[in-house]
């Protein structure tokens, strides 16, 4: 039987402010399963980001409930849901988030160190050549093309075998070749490790090759699409 990685029960955001309240997300509620492909698409100002921070831990929400791993986020510290995440998430942005001080190698293996844990060297080393860089380790994010930096974002997301990895937009920033070639490595990395997949993109063809899609307008869940014939 699957086990239920992540779970959103009535999810709400409203931001406050002295004028109005605005209402991000309007209770939205759906489950993913374990090594699910789901993809959450919509017009800017859906609130998709902002559903996926909250799915994450990366914020909190005004009402509902977001359990991830079994684990319910909203009454953790911002110290608790950090280690959920540095245990079981991976992330890809879009604009890469690589620390421009670090060597591509160095960025890779920060996870795993932030863990605690030694001699991950070699495992980076692996990733990095996984996604074709294998002879870029020693180079620094500013000498590195856009694809080559998410190729080293997407070695970074997978080096600590994640349970569940969120994307988004991930192709964003790249021109069609090399979102072409990150979009392959992406799916197959996935398949690869058994990862749980949670996507965020305005792009309908990537969209489409995930198993299920979230339809997101004005903050509200309009539709869900499960197909289970779509490969990943």
């Amino acid at each position: 039987m699957s086990q239920t990685v992540l779970q959103a029960e009535n999810l709400t955001k409203i931001y406050r402010s002295a004028e109005r309240d605005l209402v991000v997300l309007d209770h939205i509620s759906f489950a993913v399963e374990q090594g699910n492909s789901i993809s959450i698409i919509g017009p800017s100002g859906s609130g998709k980001t902002t559903l996926l921070g909250l799915c994450a831990g990366l914020d909190t929400p005004s009402s509902g409930t977001i359990s991830l791993m079994g684990f319910k986020l909203n009454n953790m510290s911002e110290d608790d849901r950090a280690y959920i995440r540095n245990q079981y998430v991976g992330f890809v942005f879009q604009n890469f988030q690589l620390l421009s001080t670090l060597t591509a190698l160095e960025n890779v293996m920060v996870p795993l160190e932030l863990r605690g844990e030694r001699n991950v060297m070699n495992k980076a080393k692996e990733l990095l050549h996984r996604v074709g860089l294998g002879d870029r380790v020693h180079h620094y994010p500013s000498q590195l093309s856009g694809g080559e930096q998410q190729r080293v974002a997407m070695a970074r997301a997978f080096i600590t075998d994640p349970k569940i990895l969120f994307a988004d937009e991930p192709t964003g920033n790249l021109d069609e070749e090399n979102a072409t070639h990150i979009t392959e490595l992406l799916f197959n990395l996935n398949k690869e490790q058994g990862t749980t997949l949670v996507l965020v993109t305005h792009n309908l063809d990537l969209a489409q090759r995930t198993q299920r899609i979230l339809r997101m307008k004005g903050g509200k869940l309009v539709q869900d699409v499960y197909s289970p014939s779509i490969a990943r």
